[in-house]
């Protein structure tokens, strides 16, 4: 790998799900954070999504320009779209490492449920729907620069698509400790959905199965002392159904291991 990258971190809060305000995140904001907001214009949910990712692919890009690590918490996973968009404006081609229970790699012709939120690394990669995109101004991601881990939970076509791309699926988060990294810089997308129901059940969307938190808390260690992680983006748990904290508390403790502060 090319020499570590050092970086102070910078975090932006996307407080929604899709068009829905997910008021209770907003306790993690601290003295420093950015926080996009704004009151939603008349349109579909793809407009009204992208009025919400046009201000975030800039922030994305000025940090990433200023030399400073951009961390993005949002509710869902096409938040990703603008990470991404802000990364290639700052001149930055990364290596994505995906973590997620589900593949999010439906376009409409493989989806059973029509839901927007399991289409966006499929839209990232150049599937599918682009309307996202194209409102951000992404250029698609070659497969071969993504690294899909878990994904335990796929629909039929979906998994199809997967085993069919140029992507490379590592079914067990521990299987990045003896993958060979590309020599680019590294982007991590942390859907925190990826935890098995036992230690972060506050999700829209659980599965059976997945990394425990001290497993994926030796992953991120291990990705941490690269170096070389220039990016993070979450999508957070549901704090609706958080009522005890115990979601948030282990998802953040595993996103401050990511970023290096314990």
């Amino acid at each position: 790998m090319d020499d570590p990258i050092f970086m102070k971190n910078q975090f932006i809060l996307t407080s929604y799900y899709l068009t829905a305000p997910l008021s209770g995140l907003e306790t993690l904001i601290q003295p420093g954070w950015a926080h996009n907001t704004l009151e939603l214009p008349p349109g579909d949910k793809q407009e009204q999504m992208s009025a919400l990712h046009f201000p975030l692919a800039n922030w994305i890009a000025e940090t990433a320009q200023q030399g400073y690590r951009p961390v993005s918490l949002a509710g869902d996973c096409c938040a990703a779209i603008p990470v991404l968009a802000g990364l290639q404006r700052a001149g930055i081609v990364p290596t994505l490492i995906w973590f997620d229970a589900h593949g999010d790699f439906n376009t409409w012709e493989t989806t059973p449920s029509g839901f927007l939120g399991g289409m966006p690394l499929a839209m990232l990669v150049g599937r599918g729907e682009q309307r996202m995109c194209e409102a951000v101004g992404l250029r698609s991601l070659p497969e071969n620069q993504i690294i899909l881990t878990d994904a335990r939970d796929l629909d039929p076509g979906e998994r199809e698509s997967v085993a069919g791309s140029g992507m490379t699926h590592l079914r067990e988060v521990t299987e990045l400790f003896t993958h060979p990294l590309p020599d680019r810089p590294i982007w991590v997308h942390f859907d925190t959905d990826v935890l098995r129901p036992e230690d972060a059940p506050a999700m829209n969307y659980l599965t059976p199965g997945g990394p425990s938190a001290d497993t994926l808390r030796e992953v991120f260690h291990y990705l941490a002392d690269t170096g070389c992680v220039i990016a993070v983006s979450v999508s957070a748990w549901n704090p609706d159904l958080d009522a005890d904290g115990k979601s948030q508390k282990v998802c953040i403790a595993l996103l401050e291991t990511l970023l290096g502060e314990n």
